[in-house]
């Protein structure tokens, strides 16, 4: 009995000095329990791409859902926009920031502008052009043997050489008015105008065809393109302030004032505008209300199409949806090696941010080559219908966010659940 309590004793100081029974120190790493090691964000990432290195194929297929969701988005925000830029030229070309003034009719006696009209609303600050025409209340016919009748409808407008700027419209053929030419009996006629007048192109090197307006020929200098927005002027003849004094009797008061402004500021302007060219009595100005090709062109600023929007949303959760089948499945195919990491020392934390990381790694790659495709697809859209191209930065931004965003979410689980597997469990995985 005694000799096996000194036994014990004896096995007992063994221990306690730091040596097992089969000679093994207690004191060393193997004994005391392996210790995680603090990995570096290089080496987190590392560890992240062994995966996608290992899977390419998976890894590729997984990332172009991602891709064509981002893709999708860019699309589906840059083509909108660039239709949407072209429309909103093509409507700024037409006019839309145009006001007309001008006296109310069937006045007794009749308003008389300022024969400087033009000029005062010049002054209006957010004013950038104003031109003005004046009724002669003259006919006009194609020769002296032409019925007369034939030519109702048609207006002599006196103009000033500024008009096409303020009212922005083109010349078809021909030049318009000048300094040089507005003081001689030279007339531009309206595209209507002309077409009821028999005129569709003027001769290149050719003598220019002539019209008699008040028992006076009148040669034709021009013939401008329709203006939708100003139908008044398509169905005129236009002649120079000065001529029209000399010639036609005119007294040097227009009837109609043109004012373009800042489209920000066109209610302001059209509120101040009677006051400025008639202050003695504004309430017999009319101004004339913003196009409707305006209001069209504010409604299309902010009209984005949400089915589009929607579109691109299905694709990126249908994308995600991919990363995460992706990586729950490298999760399990890969339960030994997790339960190998873990037996070495590797924490929780560390298979978190492995997992987590590749999640993350993949839909970015697929956010940044979605984000390409998506770009050169509306640069060669826009380009092949002749829009002005336009990706918005913020849908590329939103775009990549949305990839690393997804990346992450997708990861969380699957890399939850790899931190949790057991080191047993793990290795003991078939």
């Amino acid at each position: 009995m005694s000799r096996t309590i000194r036994n014990r004793r004896h096995a007992v100081g063994r221990g306690r000095r730091g040596s097992d029974v089969d000679g093994t120190d207690a004191r060393t790493p193997f004994a005391a329990g392996p210790r995680s090691v603090r990995l570096s964000p290089g080496d987190v990432l590392r560890l992240g791409l062994v995966g996608l290195r290992v899977r390419k194929l998976r890894a590729a297929l997984s990332a172009l859902g991602i891709s064509i969701g981002i893709a999708t988005m860019i699309v589906v925000t840059g083509i909108p926009a660039s239709s949407q830029k072209g429309l909103l030229e093509q409507l700024t070309a037409l006019g839309t920031n145009m006001l007309q003034a001008q006296p109310q009719p069937n006045q007794t006696p009749p308003v008389l502008l300022p024969p400087a009209a033009d000029a005062m609303a010049r002054r209006i600050g957010p004013v950038t052009r104003a031109s003005a025409v004046a009724n002669t209340h003259r006919g006009v016919q194609r020769t002296d043997r032409s019925d007369p009748s034939d030519s109702v409808g048609i207006s002599v407008l006196a103009a000033r050489d500024d008009l096409l700027a303020a009212v922005g419209g083109r010349v078809h053929t021909g030049t318009f008015l000048t300094p040089a030419t507005d003081r001689f009996p030279t007339v531009v006629l309206g595209y209507q105008a002309a077409s009821w007048l028999g005129f569709r192109q003027l001769p290149a090197g050719g003598p220019l065809p002539q019209v008699l307006i008040d028992r006076r020929l009148f040669t034709v200098t021009g013939i401008l393109d329709p203006m939708p927005l100003t139908p008044e002027l398509e169905q005129s003849v236009l002649v120079g302030w000065p001529a029209a004094t000399l010639y036609l009797g005119f007294d040097g008061h227009p009837t109609v004032v043109y004012v373009k402004a800042r489209e920000d500021a066109l209610e302001d302007v059209r509120a101040v505008l009677p006051a400025t060219l008639y202050p003695q009595l504004p309430g017999l100005i009319e101004v004339s209300r913003p196009s409707d090709a305006l209001a069209a062109k504010r409604a299309t600023e902010h009209t984005f199409s949400s089915l589009f929007l929607g579109l691109a949303g299905v694709a990126l959760l249908v994308g995600g949806i991919g990363v995460a089948n992706t990586m729950i499945i490298s999760v399990l195919e890969r339960r030994r090696e997790i339960g190998l990491r873990r037996a070495l020392g590797a924490g929780r934390g560390q298979i978190r941010g492995q997992f987590l990381t590749e999640a993350v790694v993949l839909s970015a790659a697929g956010g940044i080559s979605g984000a390409l495709a998506g770009a050169l697809a509306v640069l060669g859209y826009a380009t092949a219908q002749g829009w002005p191209p336009v990706v918005p930065l913020s849908s590329l931004a939103e775009g990549l966010a949305a990839a690393l965003l997804i990346g992450m979410t997708a990861g969380v689980y699957p890399s939850l659940r790899a931190a949790r597997l057991p080191p047993t469990e793990a290795l003991s995985a078939t």
